[in-house]
């Protein structure tokens, strides 16, 4: 039968990335917050426009994701090149862990 799903599976269009997605989502979890504060422009830009203020956050908590997402896909594609997909994936998920402990330690009240 033509169009039948059991016949034969689709061919693959392009590269398969769900060996990757484990490690985009680590890259993108670790750059998220560092890549989201230079978004000060952005944010000024919201504000001086006519969005209400619900709409201008989500905006601008989008655009600092896709932000993320975007510049994590490139450093695992680069460390995938260079070092290998196991590894690209070792390291982002070491940056992760680094971002979480950075930002713990830095939560702490120097007064106590």
């Amino acid at each position: 039968m033509l169009g039948s799903s059991s016949d034969q599976p689709l061919p693959a269009i392009g590269p398969d990335w769900s060996g990757m997605l484990p490690a985009i989502a680590l890259w993108a979890l670790a750059l998220y917050l560092p890549l989201s504060a230079p978004l000060a422009r952005l944010e000024d830009s919201l504000a001086a426009g006519s969005l209400p203020p619900a709409l201008q956050q989500l905006a601008l908590v989008l655009s600092s994701l896709l932000l993320a997402l975007a510049v994590a896909v490139v450093a695992v594609l680069l460390l995938s090149w260079c070092l290998g997909p196991g590894w690209a994936g070792s390291l982002g998920l070491m940056a992760a862990l680094g971002g979480l402990a950075f930002a713990l330690a830095g939560s702490r009240d120097p007064e106590a």
